[in-house]
Formats: structure tokens, C-alpha cells, sequence
């Protein structure tokens, strides 16, 4: 790792009035679980004969909701087996510590809450809540996830298929979440990108919207990513990156 370069980004974060993190899912593959593009990402491969992004997309949801479930079993009902890591730990630490606002991030495995994170805004959602499609009764996690690990698609009393809190393929983001993430970009001073190959729209113009308000950027990601070359910073392996982050923040 380039240590003046991290140790340039140090400075950067201690004197900055606001900075800002966007996390994708990168940032989790130390837990354990797959990103989506890299190489051997998620949407590497079909799942039993079904690309992964029409299992995830709400027109295939609605005609067989099992199969979704049967996908997710792993992905994201069993999130009680995967633990933050230090890319996490980090955060959590910076944002205590009031180096850092927060995080937007566009995981759906609630490991940056895990980790002590309070102010998390989740760009796609996330399987803590459930709502049914007819009549929109809400539902937690809890109350699911034994369900659909049984092998059986949830079900409302009224009869309706119960569907994630996630944004799927073909759904709108929730409009609140995603103007909370645009205003603090408008006014954030720095902007640190985690894990992100920036290419999914509209949450990937999040960073380019900061850089264009005048925010100065970091990517750290193991891809190439659209806004590399408007980085004043860039690192490729979290777990360095955050290694060094830990080590400033304890000197």
C-alpha cells in the first residue's frame, strides 16, 4: 500500500467538516459473501438454470416468488452466520469517533448496523423488512426467515406472497432514502467509495454527483471503476486500506 497516499487521505479525513462513505458490495466479501461482479461474483453464474439478475428482478418475483426464495435461503436468510469485518469495524470507529458522517451503502446485509454504524442509509434495501404485496402489512426478519428456511414462500393472512424490503430489478428506489443520499452528497467535502464497481444507476452517480459539488473522492475497489480517474485517491484491496485506516485511528 502507498503510505503517503493513505497518509495524504488521513489528513484529509481529519480536517474534513463532512465527509461521506459509500459502500458496495466489496466491502463485504471479508465476511464471507460473494460480491456480485467481480469474478467469481454472484452474477458469475445462473442458478439453476436462472440468471441471478432475473431472480432478482420484480416481474419474475411476481410470477413465482419460490424461486427467489429458494436463491435467498443463502444470500440472505442465514445473515446470522456472517459477521462485520474490518472494513465495518473501521467505519463504525470513525463515525464514533466523528471522522465520518455515516454510510450509504448499497449492501442488503445489515452488517455495517452489526457493527455499531447509527446512521446507515440503505440505497436497495434491505430483508430487515418485509411487506405484503396486497395488503402491505409489514413484517420482520425474524418473523420470515424461519419460513422461507423451511422451504415455503411467506405468506400475509389476506393471501398475499410477502416480499422483501429490497429493491429489485424493475422497481423504483425508495425516493426518500435516495434524496437523503443525493443532499448529503450535494454538501459532503470528501467522498470515500468502498467496494463499488459504480455501474448499477442511479445509486453509482452518488460519488459522481459529490465530485461534481466540489467534494474531493477515494476509490478503493479491486475493478476498475468509471470514476478512477476523477479520484484524488485510489486504492485497490480493502483489507490493506482498512488495515491503515485502524492503524491512524489507534496511534
Amino acid at each position: 500500500m502507498d503510505e503517503k497516499m493513505m497518509d495524504s487521505l488521513w489528513q484529509a479525513i481529519k480536517t474534513s467538516t463532512d465527509t461521506a462513505v459509500f459502500t458496495g458490495a466489496g466491502a463485504s466479501t471479508l465476511s464471507g459473501i460473494k460480491d456480485f461482479r467481480g469474478k467469481d461474483g454472484v452474477y458469475s453464474k445462473p442458478w439453476q438454470g436462472h440468471s441471478v439478475e432475473d431472480i432478482l428482478s420484480i416481474p419474475f418475483f411476481r410470477k413465482d416468488p419460490s424461486i427467489f426464495y429458494a436463491w435467498a435461503q443463502e444470500f440472505c436468510y442465514c445473515l446470522d452466520r456472517y459477521h462485520p469485518n474490518i472494513v465495518h469495524k473501521v467505519l463504525a470507529k470513525l463515525e464514533e469517533k466523528g471522522l465520518i458522517g455515516g454510510v450509504m451503502t448499497q449492501n442488503i446485509d445489515v452488517l455495517h448496523q452489526a457493527a455499531g454504524s447509527k446512521r446507515v442509509l440503505e440505497v436497495h434495501g434491505s430483508p430487515s423488512n418485509h411487506h405484503c404485496l396486497k395488503c402491505h402489512k409489514s413484517f420482520g426478519y425474524d418473523e420470515i426467515a424461519p419460513i422461507v428456511m423451511r422451504n415455503e414462500v411467506p405468506h400475509c393472512d389476506c393471501g398475499g406472497v410477502i416480499k422483501p424490503d429490497i429493491i429489485f430489478y424493475g422497481e423504483s428506489l425508495d425516493a426518500d432514502t435516495l434524496d437523503a443520499c443525493f443532499d448529503w452528497a450535494k454538501k459532503c467535502k470528501l467522498m470515500i467509495v468502498l467496494g463499488s464497481s459504480l455501474t448499477v444507476q442511479p445509486a453509482a452517480s452518488i460519488p459522481l454527483y459529490a465530485w461534481q459539488n466540489g467534494a474531493k473522492v477515494c476509490i478503493v475497489n479491486a475493478q476498475p471503476t468509471p470514476l478512477d480517474q476523477l479520484a484524488t485517491w485510489h486504492f485497490d484491496d480493502l483489507l490493506t486500506f482498512s488495515q491503515g485506516i485502524e492503524k491512524r485511528l489507534e496511534a
